[in-house]
């Protein structure tokens, strides 16, 4: 297949998941008011305490339905699969989307409905134990069905860590799917963070020889751009855990199959802050007794020190869009090391 064909078969079906995810979207949004599925703000901060900054600022969303990001992982699904796209290349990737994003889906369900602790949801630790459980099939997968052990270090070389990759890989999808579930809590945050991400995995893929892998990525970004088109402020819905979940695995399995692993943190630098600014409060209230950040994740200290919602979202989608750039030239040129 010649370069226009590919990049022409990498356009259409970018294009195809967008027509798909813009026209579904009225009736899903239909559904979504009408039963209800607004999911219920969170009423305590990480540390036990209550969340009375995020309340504050917040409290006018408390009627925005959720689940807005099962529109993408369906679109998705679909297209990739009447796409005829490589098996070999997209098949660990969309299973990820599909298997998270079912498991966030009856979190979603469950916290609509008030069934489950603390307001409802599945108990963070299932949903740890069910991560961890998918990361360790995919990294099995990796490493005895595909043979992945080495980590390629960009510019410098590979490197067979042998058997430590299962951990390593483990570590990557469960540490992703939370940055990206932490980082969806503004209007647009995650879903144009993601976009940017994606659209820079696509292109490293191309590089690197994976053209369904490419097509796949632009396939998700052609989705995420039809849902943006109604997550902007003032969004009306949300993407909830079942679209920041399945986009955070799959991002973490779409960075292993690039041997991109290091890079990752670079292109997803927005998510890699989110979670650090809130390991980083939970440290600094039980060694110090009090809080570093107004509120976490940091973007809620933005905006409780005045930033207007619409200011955090577009400057971070700009410090997203700059490292996705460095990332992509890093693991370009790096290919070589």
């Amino acid at each position: 297949m010649d370069t226009i064909t590919q990049l022409t078969n990498i356009f259409l079906l970018s294009t195809a998941a967008f027509v798909l995810a813009m026209a579904a979207t009225p009736l899903w949004s239909h559904v979504l008011y009408k039963y209800k599925f607004s999911k219920r703000l969170r009423t305590l901060a990480v540390d036990g305490s209550k969340a009375s900054v995020f309340l504050k600022l917040h409290a006018s969303k408390a009627n925005t339905p959720t689940m807005g990001g099962l529109l993408i992982w369906v679109t998705v699904a679909l297209v990739t699969i009447t796409g005829n796209l490589s098996r070999a290349e997209t098949y660990l990737p969309l299973f990820t989307l599909v298997a998270v994003g079912i498991i966030g889906a009856v979190d979603d369900y469950l916290n609509i409905r008030g069934i489950g602790p603390k307001g409802g949801g599945i108990r963070a630790w299932h949903k740890l134990v069910a991560q961890f459980v998918i990361g360790a099939a995919g990294a099995w997968w990796f490493y005895d069905k595909l043979g992945f052990s080495i980590l390629h270090v960009p510019g410098v070389g590979d490197f067979d860590i042998g058997i430590l990759y299962v951990p390593l890989f483990i570590l990557v999808i469960v540490a992703t799917t939370n940055a990206v579930n932490i980082t969806d809590g503004l209007d647009g945050l995650a879903g144009g963070l993601l976009a940017i991400a994606f659209t820079a995995f696509g292109a490293l893929s191309y590089v690197n020889g994976l053209f369904a892998l490419a097509a796949f990525c632009a396939t998700i970004t052609g989705a995420l751009l039809a849902f943006l088109w109604f997550n902007v402020y003032p969004a009306r819905f949300f993407m909830g855990d079942t679209g920041s979940m399945a986009l955070g695995a799959t991002l973490g399995v779409v960075a292993a199959l690039n041997d991109a692993i290091l890079v990752l943190p670079v292109i997803g630098f927005v998510f890699m802050a989110e979670t650090l600014s809130v390991i980083i409060q939970l440290f600094w209230r039980r060694v110090f007794h009090k809080k570093l950040f107004r509120s976490t994740p940091i973007h809620h200290h933005f905006e409780a020190i005045g930033w207007p919602e619409t200011k955090v979202t577009m400057r971070f989608w700009i410090i997203g869009s700059v490292c996705a750039v460095v990332g992509l030239v890093i693991g370009v040129i790096g290919r070589g090391g």
